[in-house]
């Protein structure tokens, strides 16, 4: 029997330890990098939470690890150059189109971050729970004839597309390739910043994409533009986003995602756009929940279980 360690949170999942039955012995732990350490090695296939960095330490205390295998689109915290080398086989959920392209949460979320921002929902929703009514304090923008611009045309930036379509919305887009979808105008990065209302990120990290949205891209923002990214933190130079939203160059900020947010909570808690975010209402965080639904965590640690055991029977021939 192979032996697979999983921090997956599978707690709502009925049956998900029998998908491994007859091939793997199974442990569920939580993802504490100490106790993954600890734990990875003797173990031949690992079910990988996005919070625990697979990284050179990690590697060289896996010594019996055949497969890797991660339900998200984002690699980011997998180093995939170093697990190659180790000629361990990883997989992850980017490519899966027929699983993924029922996927919507994230681009839901993105327009739920729009109106949070728009509508002022959070800091008005408190200041009513004290009984205070400040209804004309708390004017917002309506998202009807406004222009989206969207970065990153693919999946999610074409259901992103959509539902900015049904609010009314303008949609142009940049894109590296030159895709077309319909009533949609593609636009070069520069003017794209220039003319949208709203800004808001779709691209896979990498070389060419890291730091991509800096302070030039700010500096052609409209002032009462807003940016959101669900996509990776570091897509954006957070010192760049927080010197526009200080200095209100830009009217806004969405985040689902930040740099460092497989930081412990003690040093998280000090990130310099956390710490920010406490007092001021033009920048909203969220911990990275744009895939979280039930829906798609279900299914896509189903598949990736899936995907696991059916590669250790390959090995078992």
């Amino acid at each position: 029997m192979y032996k697979t360690l999983n921090t997956l949170d599978i707690s709502n999942i009925k049956n998900f330890n029998n998908i491994f039955k007859k091939v793997s012995d199974i442990k569920n732990i939580k993802p504490n990098r100490e106790q993954v350490l600890r734990a990875i090695k003797k173990v031949d296939a690992y079910l990988a939470s996005a919070s625990i960095q697979i990284d050179r330490e990690f590697l060289s205390k896996a010594e019996n690890l055949k497969v890797i295998g991660s339900p998200s689109t984002g690699v980011d915290h997998m180093d995939l150059n170093l697990i190659k080398k180790k000629k361990i086989k990883c997989f992850d959920i980017s490519k899966e189109f027929k699983l993924i392209n029922s996927f919507t949460a994230t681009s839901e979320l993105v327009f739920g971050l729009i109106l949070a921002l728009n509508r002022k929902i959070v800091s008005s929703s408190l200041e009513a729970s004290t009984g205070k009514w400040g209804r004309e304090r708390y004017k917002g923008n309506q998202l009807y004839g406004k222009t989206l611009g969207i970065i990153g045309l693919g999946r999610l930036g074409k259901i992103s597309a959509r539902i900015g379509k049904g609010f009314g919305m303008r949609i142009i887009a940049n894109d590296i390739k030159n895709i077309r979808f319909k009533g949609i105008e593609l636009v070069s990065l520069k003017k794209l910043a220039l003319l949208s209302d709203i800004v808001s990120l779709h691209v896979h990290l990498n070389n060419k994409t890291q730091n991509l949205i800096n302070k030039d891209f700010f500096n052609r923002m409209k002032k009462d533009a807003i940016i959101i990214n669900t996509a990776r933190g570091k897509i954006i130079n957070e010192e760049d986003l927080l010197s526009a939203l200080r200095k209100k160059d830009i009217a806004g900020a969405g985040l689902d995602v930040i740099d460092g947010e497989w930081l412990s909570d003690d040093k998280r808690s000090k990130h310099k756009l956390i710490r920010y975010s406490r007092t001021n209402e033009n920048l909203i965080i969220t911990p990275h929940i744009g895939g979280s639904t039930k829906e798609s965590i279900e299914n896509s640690r189903i598949f990736m279980a899936k995907k696991i055991v059916s590669f250790l029977k390959k090995l078992k021939k």
